[in-house]
């Protein structure tokens, strides 16, 4: 397997391409940013988008869907927890960014923990891993897992937003990623690659509750200034 990154955008996603080197077979993963890099990797690559991908169903992970699809005819596969939004007919944010209305086409295929989608000679196994979104996943393929905004390189995903769940998020990445061996590479939705290795040992923020992560990231809260107390007036004392 051949992987080619594209990281672009205002928010610096990562667009994977993963390529099975015998068919010419690829998966698109988290297509977003600047299209014509996307696009032009593809044809570099000689690939064969055969599925796309959203590892969530957030708009600067899917917001390059309807240009995938119209490029590749691939199905574009999602959770099926994060199907519902990834299929609104309008999008927020799509709008305030972009002056888009429609953030993805419907996806084709809605996928469940266990799933496999496989891609030439390659078998990509889906790793529900809720608490970013309620359908977040991740795919492994043998040595290689693409996470998403589930787990990067020292850092995890937000759980403030909606259908977050921080409790969830650290339960999945304890549960059903640092249970897998050492030597697998990380591709993350943001920032460089890592190794589960490297995140079980060194990522803090798997072990800190949101209240010590906001004091790691913005400092302790301020303590409020007491009141001045009023001058005694004369005669009191």
């Amino acid at each position: 397997m051949r992987v080619e990154r594209i990281e672009s955008g205002f928010f610096g996603t990562n667009t994977y391409l993963a390529v099975c080197e015998d068919t010419h077979e690829a998966l698109l993963i988290d297509p977003a940013g600047k299209w014509a890099a996307i696009a032009a990797k593809i044809d570099e690559m000689g690939a064969r988008v055969v599925a796309i991908v959203n590892t969530h169903s957030h708009y600067d992970h899917a917001n390059r869907n309807h240009e995938a699809k119209q490029l590749t005819h691939a199905p574009i596969c999602v959770h099926r927890d994060d199907a519902a939004a990834l299929a609104s007919r309008f999008s927020f944010a799509s709008t305030i960014f972009r002056g888009r209305t429609r953030l993805s086409p419907p996806p084709d295929r809605l996928l469940a923990d266990g799933d496999a989608v496989d891609v030439g000679r390659l078998r990509f196994e889906v790793i529900h891993t809720p608490g970013h979104t309620p359908g977040g996943i991740c795919l492994r393929y043998k040595k290689h897992l693409f996470s998403g905004d589930t787990l990067m390189a020292g850092a995890i995903g937000r759980a403030d937003l909606k259908g977050g769940s921080h409790d969830q998020l650290v339960a999945s990445i304890k549960d059903k990623l640092f249970v897998l061996s050492d030597d697998i590479f990380v591709y993350p939705g943001h920032g460089p690659r890592t190794s589960i290795e490297a995140e079980r040992k060194y990522n803090l923020f798997v072990r800190l509750t949101p209240d010590q992560i906001d004091q790691l990231m913005f400092g302790p809260p301020r303590r409020k200034k007491r009141a001045e107390e009023p001058a005694p007036e004369k005669g009191d004392e």
